[in-house]
């Protein structure tokens, strides 16, 4: 049987896990940069629910290599190649 469907995956299409290459560009990437990125290539619809100005809404948790974005810079760290970002909704309907 198909498990449940909740949370963050909603707005990528049902895919919860996404292997991406990003375009070349003068400036590392920082995850400011990526989350606009996905905002224009993969957010399928409802963007709102994800992202809040430029940053995630709050109720969403990123880790960057299974560490709080938080230890990490936030906006500002910069990506490095196969760096594993994960985004987890710690929102739950009631």
């Amino acid at each position: 049987s198909a498990a449940p469907v909740g949370g963050a995956e909603l707005l990528f299409d049902g895919v919860k896990k996404h292997q991406v290459t990003l375009p070349c560009q003068p400036e590392p990437w920082d995850i400011r940069n990526l989350l606009k990125w996905i905002k224009q290539n993969m957010l399928k619809e409802r963007p709102e629910l994800f992202l809040q100005g430029e940053s995630v809404r709050p109720g969403i948790l990123v880790l960057i290599n299974e560490a709080d974005w938080e230890l990490m810079g936030e906006l500002d760290y910069k990506l490095q190649d196969q760096d594993n970002v994960l985004f987890i909704s710690t929102l739950h309907g009631g």
